[in-house]
């Protein structure tokens, strides 16, 4: 870890022309963020062969997981309320300057590409709000070696948006619907609109599309709607994934309310006893199922009683320009206060986003640690 820090140091040093003085970047450690700070150091010369090779991968930490998976938030603002996301007082959004430009987060996701991200999924928020969004995701699409470009959505307006995204280049969807039953909706969402959700995965489909339904599964709230998602499946080519409650804050988390993995296969067995396992990907966060002779399938992200964090390969930045290399972390990197310094290179912020993944840790707390930690609410991360 000595040279690590020392090789950070090295790459991150820049001549400021002063006496052969240089001005360091160094990540200062804060609760809930990692900020800039500067300090003089004497000039580092690095040697001939870094200038014409990197001899290291920046996205690749210290166990060996490289990171080819980018999720980017592109607004904190949201038209509904969800009561596992947001506060029910709401959170306080940031003044516009603190976030990022879409020239910013064009820089970045091409940055980011150019260090092997292969896929990128634009979040929120909802990213729908954005009325760039088309072009976002057309201009994304437009990134040589950029595989996949997805987004993450509630679903209300896709009705209007998809076929436009559709033909930006869009490469994928996930919807969030976490009730089947509108009174539900209304109740977790605090928002009218179930209709349109619907609506908009049956669009989807018609389109093409196989979209993921995220379905975040609660005691007391929906855990009687498990077979009736499954038996959503049956006619749509979708792919429900039920996702163990997760607690961020100010969700009010508690164990009572988390339906574990084994619980909910248990429950769709009980009517389904061939309900089988169906092969995944080295890099998959969903455990993969299917009801023989259904057009769709269902997943389990088993977050919290079955962490994948062995073969995780995501990075998320929020749309303030910070970097979380864990979803559960609350330790951040602020690239936006990096990239708009003036004396900045790019090479330099290459490396301030190795410097920042080389930090992520082997695993993340647990549950019962993650519920005490303070975390960023889920609307201000990036779903």
């Amino acid at each position: 870890m000595r040279l690590l820090a020392r090789h950070a140091i090295r790459l991150l040093g820049q001549e400021n022309g002063r006496g052969g003085a240089a001005t360091a970047i160094r990540l200062k450690a804060t609760t809930g963020s990692l900020k800039l700070a500067t300090a003089s150091a004497p000039a580092l010369e690095q040697p001939a062969e870094k200038q014409v090779q990197r001899k290291y991968s920046p996205l690749t930490d210290t166990f060996g997981r490289h990171h080819t998976y980018l999720r980017i938030s592109l607004t904190e603002r949201c038209n509904l309320r969800c009561d596992y996301c947001m506060p029910a007082e709401g959170v306080p959004l940031q003044p516009k300057q603190n976030l990022l430009t879409t020239e910013e987060i064009l820089r970045l996701a091409r940055i980011f590409v150019e260090q092997g991200v292969r896929k990128i999924r634009l979040t929120g928020g909802e990213p729908t709000v954005r009325r760039d969004i088309v072009e976002i995701v057309a201009q994304m699409k437009a990134l040589p070696q950029l595989e996949q470009v997805g987004i993450t959505t509630n679903g209300l307006v896709l009705t209007r948006l998809l076929p436009s995204l559709q033909r930006a280049g869009l490469d994928s969807l996930n919807i969030s619907l976490d009730t089947l039953k509108r009174d539900r909706f209304e109740k977790i969402t605090r928002r009218k609109g179930w209709e349109r959700v619907i609506a908009g995965i049956d669009l989807a489909v018609q389109l093409g599309y196989t979209p993921k339904v995220n379905c975040v599964l609660m005691r007391d709230f929906n855990e009687d709607e498990i077979c009736d998602f499954v038996e959503f499946t049956k006619d749509r080519p979708v792919d429900v994934r039920f996702i163990e409650y997760m607690p961020f804050s100010g969700n009010k988390w508690h164990t009572e309310r988390l339906i574990s993995y084994k619980d909910t296969l248990q429950a769709i067995r009980e009517r389904w006893p061939d309900f089988q396992a169906l092969p995944n990907g080295p890099n998959d966060t969903s455990k993969a199922y299917a009801v023989p002779g259904f057009k769709g399938q269902v997943g389990f992200i088993t977050s919290m009683t079955e962490h994948f964090c062995g073969t995780c390969n995501r990075l998320r930045l929020t749309a303030d320009g910070n970097i979380k290399v864990c979803l559960f972390g609350n330790k951040e990197f602020s690239l936006r206060d990096a990239m708009r310094r003036e004396d900045i290179t790019e090479e330099q912020l290459v490396d301030f986003i190795g410097a920042a993944v080389q930090r992520k840790k082997r695993q993340h707390a647990g549950m019962l640690n993650l519920s005490q930690m303070e975390n960023r609410p889920m609307i201000l991360i990036g779903g």
